[in-house]
């Protein structure tokens, strides 16, 4: 009698699981129903404002929902709780699902890593540790952490999950050239952040759209994304000032929710900049319809080294929705947006000439249209969901699925 293949089973880890109604990041929701869709066997569990626990099957997989709240806006100890929370129930669930072949653990926060480490070494399983942003030193760059006592500890931390995974997955260049300084010649693969081509996607400003919000048709200028202390935001209203001091008609659309969301309404009041507009957190589909009346999104970060790494969701967003680009920080999205012609740099050495620029463009919408084609185009070329869950498989299941030889996103940051 034949012998049957085992259905590889895969648990994925992400404390901050999120599908596109919900918007925010949803990488993993991707990633999860591509390896559903190449017949693995996937379970995800994640964390959620809930008071019990909770179970869903979504697009072909399962979800543990344990009830450990978050909030970007908690206090240092109550994220620490929360982090450690997430820990040991993840610990206690694993122990009820029965044998996996692999964990693919998503960080941030760094403690996820614990969870493959207590795996690997109480059940046998190995781990793969996916790697959004460098743990520990962005809060310690922050300033969020600095206790000498403690970032010595979770530098042993890191180290310690870099040397005991599997394999490690980067979500951008700079992110894999640091786990190499960690851990030299640690396997690495680089996964990043990717476009929703199907989602997202080029179209004329709708004016249903534009007459809901009381928007004119001139230049605008949207951000969408996390309104933190580290997002930088507060750039775009210097921008939007300027502009309020040339008597120019530009539009500054803000969506997202975070820590700073009310300082920067706030500040957006008391400058008196009525062409800045305020909106709630949304879906997927939302912030598609908020891109779709802008001209240019808003890409920023604050001045840390550590972030000039990130492989933000906005960005990959509005590459597939053929927006131009103005990114206010170096690093990796700056080297792509000057390569592939994609907007322009608005550094704050250089906001008056990226004003100028603007002023430039605002009449001449053909160049604007160059950029948001070069937008779309550098999305479906290098950036499509697919590639990244072909990568990924690589990654899982290397022998079914051989490593995309020459894969462009190397030669791209090269």
């Amino acid at each position: 009698m034949a012998e049957i293949a085992k259905t590889m089973k895969v648990i994925y880890i992400h404390q901050y699981f999120r599908t596109p109604d919900e918007g925010g990041a949803v990488r993993s929701f991707h990633l999860a129903k591509g390896l559903t869709d190449a017949g693995i066997q996937v379970e995800v569990i994640s964390g959620k404002n809930i008071r019990n626990y909770d179970q869903q099957w979504i697009e072909g997989f399962k979800v543990h929902y344990l009830p450990v709240p978050y909030d970007q806006r908690f206090g240092f100890f109550r994220r620490a709780w929360a982090f450690l929370d997430f820990v040991r129930r993840s610990r206690g669930l694993l122990k009820k699902l029965g044998r996996a072949d692999l964990l693919y653990v998503s960080s941030t926060p760094l403690t996820t890593g614990l969870i493959g480490l207590w795996a690997k070494k109480r059940l046998a399983i190995p781990f793969i540790f996916e790697i959004r942003d460098i743990w520990p030193e962005a809060p310690i760059q922050v300033g969020a952490i600095k206790n000498p006592f403690l970032i010595r500890l979770l530098r042993n931390l890191e180290k310690k999950i870099y040397n005991q995974s599997l394999s490690l997955v980067a979500l951008s260049p700079g992110i894999a050239q640091h786990v190499q300084q960690i851990c030299p010649g640690k396997r690495t693969s680089i996964i990043p952040n990717f476009s929703d081509l199907d989602r997202f996607y080029p179209q004329e400003k709708p004016k249903t759209s534009l007459k809901k919000w009381g928007l004119k048709e001139v230049l605008t200028i949207a951000y969408t994304g996390a309104l933190g202390q580290v997002n930088g935001v507060e750039e775009l209203l210097d921008l939007a000032e300027k502009a309020k001091q040339k008597e120019k008609l530009w539009q500054f659309l803000i969506m997202g929710d975070g820590s700073h969301r009310e300082s920067l309404i706030q500040s957006a009041k008391l400058k008196g900049l009525d062409k800045v507009y305020f909106f709630p957190f949304g879906s997927k589909e939302q912030v598609n319809e908020l891109l779709a009346v802008s001209d240019f999104a808003w890409i920023s970060f604050a001045h840390l080294p550590v972030l000039k790494t990130n492989s933000p969701n906005k960005f990959f967003d509005a590459l597939a929705a053929g927006k131009a680009i103005l990114v206010n920080h170096k690093g990796w999205v700056h080297q792509l947006v000057k390569q592939h012609g994609l907007g322009l740099s608005c550094l704050p050495s250089k906001i008056n000439s990226c004003f100028e620029e603007l002023e430039r463009l605002e009449n001449n919408q053909e160049e604007i249209q160059r950029m948001q084609q070069n937008a779309r185009s550098l999305a479906e070329k290098y950036f499509r969901k697919e590639l990244a869950v072909q990568r990924l498989l690589a990654v899982i299941q290397p022998d079914k699925n051989p490593p995309m030889l020459g894969d462009e996103v190397y030669i791209l940051t090269a």
